[in-house]
């Protein structure tokens, strides 16, 4: 080890996070001045990987977790040579700059991760780990080991007392990723002071007893580091965290306290650092020539390696031609082959849950990386795949079934985390009125645009005996309104089939499937084009005439209501049109929207949730039929009665004047 060099690498870290917060009168030096060897000995001794090309697919992922010390990450890519320059720097949190206030996956180069929200990386790291035994279960073979890499996460406080750490950190030492290993800057300080005002757990053993191995060290011993890397990367059947004493914005006049947690240090606190470095108070963004010389010493060595591993994987490809294809495939988050449809009958009824489940076994047997699981209810939801070789463990990593247990919001993130590593195709399960636990995963998919899908069922009172606190409500709303979220709700059997065709070809955003408890009528559709017209977010299911008294607009099981309520209204013309994605149809054009909704004066609404979002279709509220307020306990058709939500109060909402 270069020692020398490592020592100039953290020297410059340091200059350039306190130059560029300070600069940008924002953000969060601590972590990077009191964290600067680790990033240095990663980057400069430990990670494979080739900043030239940081998309390798088997290169090292590096997570930060603590995603408000950005700086030690975007100073780390400068320096190791990734597409992140001095001037991005120098632009650190302005607008359009490659250095955002926390790392945005897609948008800076080497970074791996959107973070910010904290414990969410870990779990992040989890799924990345998950993905790693995944690919190289599927595609490793005696001869040749093309997968074959580390996932690194470094987390502070904020991040372990946050529960979605717990829940995945948990699931990890259950499942045995050995390939997992945590860093914890153990510093000891929040925003509003020591931790020992509100966390005072012992975490090593909190870790033993999640099934970690436990190390632990000195942030700044950079020979003791590397140690305890290979100690970690030693144990093969265990998770590993490495506990580190550090100092808050070490080498700072406030160092070892919370003030310099958030905030600029100041220019006279930033003058006196630079004293304390050995640096000239007086140079701005300085960079210690024996950093860059390091690094540039390493560019060959970094990038022999990655040419090392294409010359393997030519020769594997050569041998294993099926296999490779499988690869492109996958990489590409393509099936191998096209997908054969369950088909039903008009006229008989089954769940649209039902519907899903013949889905996700059918495009098993299709895609042979797609993956999934349910937080403890694949029996209920349906998400079980039987065409999996069996269920993902530490005995088998070949296994496509994923059990995790009563863990949603860890469970969305990891799935999430596999997304990210690429290769595979994830979806997990749970109830719609759980999606509160999900949500910010949710959402930090849909800032990656990762094409995740959620399976979610029970998606309305109709869910019966459970009563309100499993009747999800608003929770349809809630999801539509996050930003690049696609929200599927089929009305029937055929319906799921179209959905999960849309969800699979999905590549840039979540889909959010939302599916019945209850048995649902599998109806004829007027409409011959409508499995083309689906795609465009509606379509008519019953014409009634060109130019009807009235359309009502249906989601889900409302569909086959308002097809109910149709037939007992005998003095107007009724259409009726499934909505399968709002969002997405409101976004086609005028002509194509006029087309479904007909030329008609009164547009009504059904749907069995909140009517939130869709107030602009009606011209009163009494046309909107929805339920507003929380559910009862009961038979789920005796609820809908005691409600009032029935196609016969649906007809007579048709029959009556707006």
């Amino acid at each position: 080890m270069d020692k020398n060099g490592i020592a100039a690498v953290a020297k410059s870290i340091r200059s350039l996070s306190i130059d560029a917060i300070q600069k940008a009168k924002s953000g969060h030096p601590g972590l990077p001045l009191g964290c600067a060897e680790l990033a240095a000995v990663l980057y400069g001794e430990v990670l494979k990987h080739n900043p030239a090309n940081s998309k390798w697919a088997d290169r090292d992922r590096f997570v930060l977790s603590a995603g408000h010390g950005s700086m030690l990450l975007y100073s780390i890519l400068f320096l190791s040579g990734y597409k992140v320059s001095l001037d991005d720097i120098k632009n650190f949190r302005q607008v359009g700059s490659a250095c955002p206030g926390h790392p945005e996956y897609g948008w800076t180069d080497g970074v791996e991760n959107t973070s910010g929200p904290l414990g969410q990386g870990i779990a992040l790291a989890v799924g990345m780990a998950m993905a790693e035994t995944m690919m190289a279960a599927k595609f490793n073979t005696e001869n040749h080991k093309i997968v074959d890499h580390y996932t690194y996460c470094l987390c502070g406080e904020g991040c372990l007392e946050e529960g979605v750490s717990s829940e995945a950190s948990s699931f990890a030492g259950h499942n045995k990723l050995g390939k997992l290993i945590l860093f914890y800057d153990q510093n000891k300080i929040s925003i509003d002071g020591s931790t020992d005002i509100t966390f005072t757990e012992d975490i090593g053993k909190r870790y033993e007893s999640y099934g970690w191995q436990v190390l632990k060290g000195d942030m700044y011993d950079v020979e003791g580091l590397l140690s305890l890397i290979n100690q970690a990367k030693a144990c093969t059947d265990k998770p590993s965290i490495i506990m580190l004493k550090s100092v808050i914005g070490k080498f700072a006049p406030k160092q070892g306290t919370s003030a310099v947690h958030g905030e600029p240090l100041g220019d006279a606190d930033v003058a006196e650092t630079k004293k304390n470095l050995g640096i000239n108070p007086e140079e701005f963004f300085y960079v210690d020539p024996d950093a860059l010389r390091y690094f540039e010493e390493k560019k060959a060595a970094f990038a022999k390696r990655e040419q090392d591993w294409k010359n393997e994987f030519e020769l594997w490809a050569k041998e294993n031609p099926e296999l490779a294809s499988m690869w492109n495939n996958a990489m590409e988050g393509k099936g191998d082959c096209k997908t054969e449809d369950p088909v039903y009958q008009t006229g008989s009824s089954i769940a649209t849950r039902t519907a899903s489940g013949d889905m996700i076994n059918a495009i098993g047997l299709t895609h042979s990386t797609f993956v999934g699981g349910s937080a403890d209810l694949k029996g209920s939801n349906k998400s079980g795949m039987k065409c999996d070789g069996g269920t993902w463990s530490f005995e088998n990593r070949a296994g496509r079934s994923v059990e995790y247990g009563i863990r949603e919001f860890g469970m969305a993130d990891e799935a999430v985390g596999m997304s990210l590593h690429g290769g595979i195709r994830p979806f997990v399960a749970t109830y719609l009125v759980f999606s509160d636990y999900m949500r910010p995963a949710i959402r930090l998919a849909s800032i990656m645009k990762q094409p995740v899908i959620f399976d979610l069922t029970h998606d309305s009172i109709y869910v019966g005996e459970d009563g309100p606190t499993h009747q999800p409500i608003e929770h349809l709303a809630s999801l539509r309104a996050i930003p690049g979220v696609q929200v599927l709700r089929p009305g029937d059997a055929e319906e799921t089939v179209a959905a999960w065709h849309i969800a699979m070809e999905s590549k840039d955003h979540p889909v959010v499937l939302a599916l019945t408890r209850q048995n649902v009528p599998v109806y004829a559709k007027e409409d011959s084009l409508w499995k083309e017209n689906i795609k465009k977010g509606a379509y008519i299911v019953h014409k009634g005439s060109d130019s009807p008294d009235v359309t009502v607009i249906a989601t889900g099981s409302e569909v086959s209501m308002a097809l109910d309520a149709a037939k007992l209204v005998s003095d107007k013309s009724v259409r009726v049109v499934s909505v399968i994605d709002k969002s997405l149809f409101e976004a086609q054009d005028c002509n194509f929207k006029e087309s479904v909704l007909g030329k008609t004066a009164r547009i009504m609404v059904a749907e069995a949730g909140c009517c939130t979002g869709w107030e602009g279709y009606v011209k009163c509220k009494s046309d909107l039929f929805t339920i507003d307020r929380f559910g009862e306990s009961g038979p789920g058709k005796k609820v809908a009665e005691a409600l009032g939500f029935t196609a016969e109060n649906l007809a007579n909402r048709i029959m009556s004047n707006c």
